[in-house]
């Protein structure tokens, strides 16, 4: 398997990338037209540009988003029409068979055949096992679990099934953030098609561009930076300075990566007149694994909380089966990220520390003292960076290799990429300040003048020495 950050989706054509200039004339274009129409033309605009978007990366795909719309879209409307349960279910069933069909053929025939292979080699059986070669639908699963969500949430009656068939699809392929998320809930995004929408005014536009231009930063100044330090970490033969500085480096690449595009995403929705979720609030500062999973990629955490742990269970059948349904969703979270035991790994540690976590909070049910914050954040900073090593490395060897080489971190250490990676930790330091914590509003757009004229400048001239670079793809897009 290929770990994130590496050139796993280099062999196919790239998605159009919210840091290219492609996105941006896209973009402008959408919206110069957007912008002229009513509400009904306006969703059909959206939709169509949404198409556009994905299809840019490989038009084929495109029927496997059109097939899963137009299934949820009817099932739902079954689901709505339907008061015996026993049919309800039925055709939820096959809601959830279909979409975790699709997703399991093309994200996971492989791990499943090379596992099974393994498994029967072990016992002594010889099996060929099948050779076919599926290329991974970009974006798939994040749009998988949000049309999911859709028609969980019409069974269990909490939202009405949508009769604008443009209206869903619209909110199943919305292009700022079908690839690569936040996951966003029906009930919250769904309802924005419906209505009237108007240009937006100085404030929203100010922020809007705030939000893209703090996610290009993230992607562009901090994440690319990182990611040759990183990958030299990672190579076969690495010394104990380059493994440090990758072991490290990791966490703000992908955290620069995936927190840029997230707000990129809902800086290009706001143009467009809609709202979408905070997916980070500055996770690294945690003080225990629940608050950092409260903080980390928000939407997927909120679903797996609601769509997986609460119909498990969740905390309502005693402590074991609690223990128990952290554990499992943890490693189900794992396995989402990819098809690989290293993420199962990773999704096992993430487990664990909640799980401990949670056996600790009953030994000493007062809150801790205050002093003790900044030491618990760093021990929890730590423990994700152990659990990031399985989550970015290709193999367990390259795993173990890395963590036989910090055994000699001195080695090899050079002083240039210390100082990038320093740069890089202190800039993703200064860009969670930029963004009010919790809040939908980018903090830069709030500051006095001069500080907002300095900080916009020297944005801007960081994304002119940086983007000259190799383009580094989103992390997330393997996902």
């Amino acid at each position: 398997m290929v770990g994130p950050g590496s050139e796993a989706i280099g062999n196919v054509p790239a998605p159009m990338a919210f840091n290219s200039v492609e996105y941006a004339v896209f973009l402008s274009a959408v919206l110069l037209v957007y912008w002229r129409l009513p509400r009904r033309p306006q969703n059909l605009l959206l939709l169509a540009a949404s198409y556009v978007f994905y299809g840019w990366w490989d038009v084929r795909f495109l029927g496997l988003l059109v097939l899963s719309t137009l299934l949820d879209w009817a099932i739902a409307l079954r689901l709505g029409a339907t008061a015996r349960e026993r049919d309800r279910k039925r055709w939820l069933g096959l809601s959830m068979a279909s979409n975790l069909g699709i997703l399991g053929f093309f994200k996971y025939w492989g791990f499943f055949v090379e596992s099974g292979t393994e498994v029967l080699e072990a016992l002594g059986l010889d099996w060929a096992a099948p050779t076919l070669r599926v290329v991974l639908p970009v974006g798939i699963s994040f749009y998988t679990f949000q049309s999911m969500s859709y028609v969980i949430d019409v069974y269990r009656r909490r939202i009405e099934p949508s009769r604008s068939l443009v209206d869903f699809a619209t909110y199943v392929a919305f292009f700022p953030q079908l690839v690569a998320g936040p996951i966003e809930r029906a009930e919250h995004l769904l309802p924005q098609y419906g209505r009237d929408r108007t240009p937006p005014g100085r404030d929203a536009v100010e922020s809007a561009l705030a939000l893209i231009l703090l996610g290009l930063v993230r992607k562009v100044v901090v994440a690319d930076t990182l990611a040759p330090i990183v990958a030299a970490g990672y190579a076969p033969g690495a010394t104990g300075g380059a493994a440090l500085l990758a072991f490290y480096g990791f966490a703000f690449q992908v955290y620069g990566d995936f927190a840029g595009y997230s707000a990129i995403a809902r800086g290009s929705a706001r143009l467009l007149g809609f709202e979408l979720m905070v997916n980070f609030d500055a996770p690294y500062r945690s003080p225990n694994p629940t608050v950092f999973w409260r903080r980390w990629h928000i939407s997927l955490s909120t679903w797996l909380r609601d769509y997986l742990y609460v119909p498990l269970g969740g905390n309502r059948r005693g402590m074991g089966r609690q223990l128990v349904n952290l554990m499992l969703v943890m490693l189900i979270g794992g396995l989402w990220h990819g098809a690989s035991w290293t993420f199962v790994v990773w999704g096992g540690i993430h487990g664990l520390l909640l799980v401990g976590h949670r056996l600790w909070m009953l030994r000493r049910p007062h809150p801790p003292a205050r002093w003790s914050h900044p030491l618990r954040v760093l021990l929890m900073f730590h423990a994700a960076l152990v659990a990031w090593v399985f989550f970015r490395a290709p193999s367990f060897t390259a795993a173990s290799d890395l963590f036989a080489a910090l055994g000699h971190p001195l080695q090899g250490l050079e002083a240039g990429p210390v100082a990038l990676l320093v740069a890089a930790a202190t800039a993703s330091a200064l860009l969670d300040r930029l963004v009010v914590v919790g809040g939908d509003e980018a903090h830069l757009v709030q500051l006095a003048p001069v500080a907002q004229g300095a900080a916009i400048g020297a944005a801007l001239v960081a994304l002119v020495v940086y983007a000259g670079g190799t383009p580094v793809p989103f992390i997330y897009f393997q996902f």
